[in-house]
C-alpha cells in the first residue's frame, strides 16, 4: 500500500521546539501544556521508570489526546530494545500522535523494520498508512558512519537528530562544541540529501541553567540550517521558536527581492541588483525557501490560534 504522504519536507508544518515531557507525569504535562512549544514530546524512554512503562504505555493515548485537543502536535519518543519497541510501536499508533522518536538508531534497515510494524499497526486500527512519522536519533559511531543510508531508508522519515549524550559515550569524546560540530554539520548534510529535516544544535540538550547561553546555540544552530530542536526545559522553548522563525523584516525583504527578481526576468535579464547587490538564481531561490518556511509556519500558528488561545509562560 503506497504512504500518504505527497512529500517528506512539507507534509508536516515545522516543528521549532520539541518540547520533553516524562509520559508518567501529569504534573509535568499539565505545565507544558502552557507553553508555547510547537510539539510535546511525551517520553517513553529515559524519562519514563522501567516499572511505570507498561502502565504509561496503555495510557498514551490519552495523554495525547490532552494535548491535541490543547493545540499541539504530539511526537512520543519510545524505546529502543526490539521487545520493548514492538510494544511502544503498537501502543502509541494513535488519531492524535503525529511522529515517534527512535533512540539509538544503527542503520536503515532498522528504520525500515519498524516502518513495517507501523503499516500493520496503522491498518489495524484504520488509520491511514503514513500517518505515524519518524525522527532518527543518530548516537553511536556506527549509525554516524551510515547517515545516508538511514536519511534516505524510508518515506516515513521526517528527521534526523543527534543524541550528544550517547555519541559521546560511543566516541569516547568530551560533550562540547569543538566534539559535536562535525556531527551536527554531517546530520544536516545528510537531511538536505534526502529531503528531510535537521533537527537539534551544536551541543547538549542538558545546558538549560544558561539562557542566554542556550539561545545564543540555537541562533547558531538555525544559521548552520538546522529548522527545529528538542527542549528538555520549558524556558528554552520560546529561545527554540524565535531563532528557528523567519524574523518578519527578513521575509518582507525576501518578498520584495524575489518581486524585483520577476520583473527582470519579464524585462529579459537574468539578474538584477536588489538594495545594491546582484541578485541571481541561487540568491532568489534563498528567498523563496525562507517565504515557504514562513507561510508554513503562519499557517501553523494560526491553526493554533482556532484551538486555543496563546496561554502566557
Amino acid at each position: 500500500m503506497p504512504l500518504n504522504i505527497a512529500n517528506n519536507q512539507n507534509s508536516l508544518a515545522p516543528w521549532r521546539s520539541m518540547l520533553f515531557v516524562p509520559a508518567n507525569s501529569d504534573k509535568f504535562l499539565t505545565s507544558a501544556l502552557k507553553r508555547n512549544a510547537d510539539a510535546i514530546q511525551l517520553d517513553l524512554e529515559d524519562a519514563c521508570p522501567p516499572d511505570l512503562k507498561d502502565t504509561t504505555r496503555a495510557n498514551i493515548g490519552e495523554l495525547a489526546t490532552r494535548a491535541s485537543d490543547a493545540g499541539f502536535d504530539v511526537i512520543v519518543r519510545v524505546n529502543r530494545p526490539w521487545r520493548m519497541l514492538v510494544r511502544d510501536l503498537e501502543g502509541c499508533v494513535h488519531p492524535n500522535i503525529k511522529a515517534l522518536t527512535l533512540p539509538k538508531v544503527p542503520d536503515g534497515g532498522f528504520i525500515r523494520a519498524v516502518a513495517e510494524v507501523l503499516d500493520e499497526v496503522e491498518q489495524e486500527k484504520q488509520l491511514p498508512n503514513g500517518h505515524t512519522r519518524l525522527i532518527a536519533m543518530i548516537e553511536d559511531a556506527d549509525a554516524l558512519a551510515r547517515l545516508d543510508e538511514i536519511a534516505q531508508a524510508h518515506p516515513r522519515l521526517y528527521g534526523m537528530i543527534v543524541g550528544a549524550e550517547d555519541l559521546a559515550v560511543s566516541m569516547r569524546m568530551a560533550v562540547d562544541t569543538d566534539t559535536l560540530y562535525l556531527p551536527n554539520v554531517m546530520v544536516v548534510a545528510a537531511c538536505r540529501r534526502a529531503g528531510i529535516v535537521p533537527l537539534g544544535f551544536v551541543g547538549s540538550v542538558a545546558d538549560f541553567a544558561d539562557q542566554d547561553k542556550f539561545r545564543q546555540t540555537v541562533q547558531r544552530a538555525a544559521r548552520l540550517g538546522f529548522e527545529g530542536a528538542f527542549c528538555i526545559h520549558p524556558s528554552q522553548v520560546d529561545a527554540a521558536n524565535a531563532a528557528f522563525s523567519p524574523e518578519a523584516s527578513a521575509v518582507e525583504r525576501a518578498r520584495a527581492l524575489v518581486a524585483t527578481f520577476d520583473a527582470a526576468m519579464a524585462a529579459g535579464q537574468a539578474a538584477c541588483t536588489f538594495e545594491g547587490r546582484m541578485v541571481d538564481a541561487p540568491v532568489v531561490m534563498q528567498a523563496k525557501q525562507l517565504i515557504a518556511r514562513d507561510d508554513a509556519l503562519q499557517g501553523r500558528l494560526a491553526r493554533r490560534q482556532v484551538i486555543t488561545p496563546a496561554t502566557p509562560a
